[in-house]
């Protein structure tokens, strides 16, 4: 049996519209750069225009578009829904929605708090946005889809934490940002609600023609001191953590059409950690 393979679809995101949110953020940042280079007009979305709008400019640019730039704080259903449709505006249509945003807050000594005396106000902050505003950007965008009948892409950022619990012996020792760190519960926790939550908007979208897929990288090199990453790298068949292009592509290849029949699935980029 004879195969044409010159129509194999690329890894190409040319003529799609992304939003990336938590884009200028550890990860957001290099997708973008990723995604722009693979042709895709990028929409920049994080909490401060400024730092929207010189990642924007400074992306490559597909032959006659444009990347935007637009802050929201996606906890706010009400700022959701204007910045979506502002997006919408500049575009026309929204053809992939990069569900990535998450946050530490800004109180890191409370976000890594141990279990006994985590404050509750801390675990519904760090919900508010990891949970609800993924659901809430999931809404906004899936609803143009259906609308305008567009075979979308949505990928949801997880993490190796919401498939497997951390190790807690790695933590003795570490530090990030000159202090000590741990993974807490509500990381775990809300991450691990990713993985379902994508699951549920893939069998029902489905029918729309919708792919909806998570994204969970394992550990990614992003300022832990080097206790932690030689201890969290022994754990690691690969022996190293990630570097945020190894997950930029993974998130390309989710967006663009060589997924195309791939939904509801959870692409792991952990260099093997989860295999043991």
């Amino acid at each position: 049996m004879s195969m044409n393979l010159e129509n194999l679809p690329l890894n190409s995101c040319a003529g799609k519209n992304v939003i990336v949110t938590g884009a200028t953020g550890i990860l957001g940042e290099v997708i973008c750069h990723a995604l722009a280079t693979s042709g895709a007009q990028v929409c920049v979305m994080d909490l401060s225009l400024d730092r929207c709008s010189e990642l924007a400019s400074a992306l490559p640019t597909p032959k006659n578009q444009k990347h935007i730039a637009i802050a929201c704080n996606i906890a706010d259903p009400n700022q959701v829904h204007s910045s979506v449709q502002k997006a919408i505006n500049a575009f026309g249509h929204i053809h992939g929605l990069l569900n990535n945003a998450a946050t530490k807050t800004k109180d890191l000594k409370a976000f890594f708090e141990p279990f006994e005396t985590y404050s509750l106000d801390t675990w519904r902050e760090v919900m508010s946005v990891n949970i609800d505003g993924m659901f809430l950007m999931a809404q906004a965008v899936g609803t143009h889809m259906v609308e305008y009948e567009i075979a979308g892409s949505i990928v949801q950022t997880a993490s190796i934490y919401g498939v497997v619990a951390p190790d807690q012996r790695i933590y003795e020792g570490s530090h990030y940002m000159g202090g000590a760190i741990n993974t807490p519960a509500v990381y775990s926790t809300s991450k691990a609600a990713v993985l379902g939550f994508s699951k549920y908007l893939a069998s029902y979208w489905g029918p729309k023609k919708i792919r909806v897929n998570s994204l969970t990288p394992g550990g990614v090199e992003s300022g832990q001191n080097d206790v932690f990453s030689k201890k969290y790298s022994a754990r690691v068949p690969l022996g190293r953590m990630a570097e945020k292009t190894d997950i930029a592509q993974a998130a390309v290849f989710l967006i663009s059409d060589a997924s195309s029949y791939m939904s509801g699935q959870n692409m792991i980029v952990d260099g093997g950690l989860s295999c043991w």
